[in-house]
């Protein structure tokens, strides 16, 4: 089957509709702490108004698949409620259908042992939908990507199985991403899942090609490899452990190379898995031409959002005066005679008099009282700070006041910090 550059969009949607897409939404994602103790990871928000799990599901919205399930587990609560408000047929103007697809002991007595077997759990309601391919997709990445190009490519690769790739340096990929191995068609060799020492891409020192978790596969070729992977003693259910590595001998397995179709650079990509990568692709938000665009029409992020009147800013004399330089302002915020800073404030955010917020991201529904002072903070939603607290200055008093404070200095702000602080300086204080 040949691609066909001149009628690209009927034929990327005849492959589209074929498609279920399956994304794999049950992560917790440990190494954003207490970001994540009351919330799966694709259900952190991000970039003032989205949830992580936005940009994957948008993907499949703007690619023409009108048939995704989503698999939870790890404390669903507020992921399955924003995909009920936000997603529940698609929009109303998108024909579609997002299901939700709890752990919920389908073919036998355990919950979902790993990324394959949160398929395999699920086999008879894809079954039902009937489709030509499936697209599995991880939860908890920031990214832009028609899949319909990837759709295209493993049809005309006459593929059993495609893996999307990344050009990684080695040293961030040792230990954290499975890593292929290709021929000079594309053709997966050999793959890694997490080494210690990487194999380079011929002629490109330094670079591997890392897996981002997403792979289409032919349906029926798919549920086989399933069924023979449930039966094998030992089998860790997992698709870079397990399914991958046991078929690309004998089976057409191909990469399929993330990269701008004009420039062939890498597009934007973030694993947003630490507060410190959390942190960093917010604040590239706020730059004047960032590379995520969040305002090209072309290819909208759609989420749910409640309605909420615009931002607002007052106060405008030299005592106070409610600003905001270089940042990211979302709808239902007061800035209310506070000097925000290269910052990305969260729907419903109020910030009072006298204070400066630098280089932060306030997640939604936060209070920051009267003189305070923040710089290099994230703090989570609903949180409410204190008059004259002073945060991001002085690490040894961050840590002391019971916040978390990463490897590069961002320090981390939640309810439950605030509401033992609160408790430590009540115990603390004299008697009257």
């Amino acid at each position: 089957m040949t691609y066909n550059k001149n009628n690209k969009n009927r034929y990327i949607s005849n492959l589209t509709k074929e498609t279920y897409a399956l994304v794999l939404a049950g992560g917790r994602g440990s190494r954003l702490y207490e970001l994540t103790d009351w919330r799966a990871k694709p259900a952190v928000y991000f970039g003032g108004k989205f949830r992580i799990i936005d940009f994957p599901l948008s993907n499949c919205v703007n690619s023409g698949i009108q048939h995704v399930g989503i698999a939870t587990q790890y404390k669903s609560h507020s992921l399955i409620r924003h995909i009920q408000r936000g997603w529940s047929g698609f929009k109303a103007n998108l024909s579609g259908v997002v299901e939700i697809l709890p752990a919920s002991q389908r073919s036998g007595s355990d919950w979902y042992m790993g990324t394959a077997d949160a398929v395999y759990q699920n086999l008879d309601i894809i079954r039902a939908e009937k489709p030509k391919y499936i697209l599995i997709l991880s939860g908890d990445h920031v990214y832009r990507m028609d899949y319909g190009v990837l759709l295209a490519q493993h049809a005309d690769n006459n593929a059993d199985m495609t893996v999307c790739c990344l050009e990684v340096a080695t040293e961030e990929a040792a230990g954290s991403f499975g890593v292929m191995t290709v021929d000079k068609s594309n053709k997966v060799i050999a793959f890694d899942e997490k080494p210690k020492v990487p194999n380079e891409i011929p002629g490109k020192p330094g670079l591997c090609l890392a897996s981002m978790g997403n792979y289409v596969f032919n349906s029926e070729f798919l549920f086989d490899q399933l069924e023979k992977d449930c039966c094998k003693e030992g089998s860790s259910r997992d698709f870079g452990n397990d399914i991958i590595p046991a078929i690309i001998e004998d089976h057409n397995v191909f990469a399929f190379a993330f990269k701008d179709p004009e420039s062939s650079k890498q597009p934007y990509w973030r694993d947003v898995g630490t507060i410190d990568s959390f942190w960093e692709a917010n604040m590239e938000l706020v730059e004047p031409r960032p590379q995520l665009d969040l305002y090209d029409k072309g290819w909208p992020i759609w989420t749910y959002q409640e309605q909420l009147p615009p931002a607002k800013f007052i106060f405008d004399n030299d005592e106070r005066r409610g600003t905001a330089l270089d940042s990211t302002v979302s709808g239902g915020c007061i800035i209310s005679g506070s000097t925000i800073r290269k910052s990305l404030l969260f729907s419903s955010v109020h910030t009072h008099s006298y204070c400066v917020i630098e280089y932060s991201v306030i997640l939604h529904g936060s209070d920051v009282a009267e003189n305070c002072k923040l710089r290099r903070v994230v703090v989570d939603s609903d949180c409410k700070i204190p008059a004259g607290m002073t945060i991001g200055y002085d690490k040894e008093q961050d840590i002391a006041n019971g916040f978390r404070v990463s490897e590069k200095g961002i320090t981390l702000v939640t309810k439950d910090m605030l509401a033992a602080l609160a408790q430590k300086s009540a115990l603390s204080a004299p008697e009257k």
